[in-house]
């Protein structure tokens, strides 16, 4: 089993350890040529001209706004679907409808954002059966302010199918004899829903919001670069993609490198609050003190 795990732990530390050591440009004038062990330091000016800089305050407030509605309109719709499969009577039907979610999840934004823009853009399916009904297109994929809707609407049919089968492995784990008492008792379907699935959850989905907290500065690269020059960068430009135009196209490789470890920061901080917070609401969390039931 040890040895099963080798590859997989070599993995994290050249892709996810490792880099973590490059961090270091953020606190020097970064030059490529002259390399990480000749560049000159300049200690906290990456983050000073950061700061200052108008473009990051709106890639932080397009990212905010984003992760918020993402995480208000996306995250409950895995739990809803989980509910749903858990529903169906027929297995054949639920093994149907669980590959139809399923798939999805599998292909690449490139495919994803042409589907949209195929059934959704101008010259979308969409839009010439609204040109023959004498009516006027409308512009969903290049509309700015409802682009927040666009992204999440993205999201739900690629990834909420794939997300829900945490949810569906959980509901396995519901003893069945507290529905049969609770049927005997007269509880209806909403009833027991409320009283015996819900609470079975709610250790789940208390982990995963928590998880999706510490992640919540990052809501992706591909689909908001795809769609940027179509919606304009004052709506589609996030951290990530501020990151990118900054440290590779722009050249700037430090102030890159600073906007990351902020947002990384952020990030850990906003992980350790939402599991302090499940905490006191008595949940265990992802991680708790030694010591501690």
């Amino acid at each position: 089993m040890v040895l099963l795990m080798i590859p997989g732990v070599v993995f994290l530390l050249v892709f996810f350890y490792l880099p973590v050591l490059g961090n270091v440009v953020a606190f020097q004038d970064f030059q490529p040529f002259l390399g990480i062990m000749h560049s000159e330091w300049n200690g906290l000016q990456n983050f000073v001209n950061l700061y200052a800089n108008p473009d990051f305050w709106d890639a932080l407030r397009n990212t905010l706004v984003l992760a918020g509605v993402q995480l208000l309109l996306f995250f409950p719709v895995p739990i809803g679907l989980a509910l749903i499969v858990d529903s169906l009577v027929s297995n054949r039907f639920r093994r149907w409808f669980q590959t139809i979610a399923y798939l999805p999840h599998f292909l690449s934004w490139v495919l994803v954002v042409t589907l949209f823009q195929q059934s959704l853009g101008g010259a979308g399916f969409v839009n010439n059966l609204l040109r023959q009904a004498g009516l006027d297109p409308i512009p969903f994929m290049t509309n700015p302010d409802t682009f927040p809707l666009l992204v999440v609407a993205q999201l739900i049919w690629k990834d909420a199918g794939w997300a829900m089968i945490i949810f569906l492995a959980a509901l396995t784990t519901v003893d069945v004899s507290l529905y049969e008492a609770a049927a005997a008792d007269g509880a209806g379907r909403w009833r027991r829903l409320w009283h015996i699935t819900l609470p079975s959850l709610r250790t789940v989905i208390v982990l995963l919001l928590i998880l999706r907290i510490g992640d919540i500065l990052s809501v992706g690269f591909e689909q908001f670069i795809l769609q940027r020059d179509s919606v304009g960068s004052g709506a589609a430009e996030v951290l990530d993609t501020f990151t990118y135009y900054a440290g590779v196209v722009g050249g700037d490789w430090s102030s890159g490198a600073a906007a990351g470890l902020a947002k990384g920061v952020v990030g850990a901080l906003l992980l350790w609050g939402a599991n302090s917070l499940a905490h006191r609401l008595g949940e265990p969390g992802i991680f708790q003190k030694r010591g501690a039931s």
